[in-house]
């Protein structure tokens, strides 16, 4: 016989005691069962592998199935808690996007304000709030500063921003 017919036997053997085979599979299995030693041979072991297993015994512990329910407990309560927080962490992530891409446009608007109605540089930055002394670290830029000490020692001229 070939080994192909060998190989299908062996699987036909494995899924029947699993989950089953067609009629006419369990019929081309008896026949060739019945003219092939090995692959009969294969069965009958594989069969009293099976019930040696069944017949074996493992001993768990007494708190076994209520630790096990109370795990499947507490991870469903974590699962239903979760979907609440990534939507949080969704709202957030979205605020912050807008917040940085208006930002720009924002701090240009009080610039611009600031400067025609004449006022410090100081007073119209702490229009921008916190945002505006959080980006800087409460300082002025380091280039304000150095363009500031360029022009103080007559490098640059000043301008009408500074």
């Amino acid at each position: 016989m070939s080994q192909e017919l060998h190989t299908r036997a062996e699987q036909l053997i494995a899924q029947e005691r699993v989950e089953g085979i067609p009629p006419a599979d369990q019929h081309w299995l008896r026949q060739h069962l019945a003219q092939c030693p090995s692959c009969s041979a294969r069965a009958t072991a594989t069969e009293q592998a099976l019930r040696s297993l069944r017949s074996l015994s493992v001993p768990f512990p007494k708190t076994l199935a209520s630790r096990t329910q109370f795990r499947v407990r507490l991870r469903a309560q974590q699962l239903r808690a979760e979907p609440r927080w990534r939507m949080v962490w969704a709202a957030c992530g979205v605020s912050w996007a807008f917040g940085a891409a208006t930002a720009p446009y924002v701090w240009r608007g009080l610039e611009w304000a600031g400067h025609r109605m004449s006022l410090p540089n100081i007073i119209w930055e702490l229009g921008f709030g916190l945002v505006g002394a959080a980006r800087r670290g409460g300082r002025s830029h380091p280039d304000d500063r150095q363009r500031r000490t360029r022009q103080r020692v007559g490098l640059e001229a000043p301008t009408e921003l500074s």
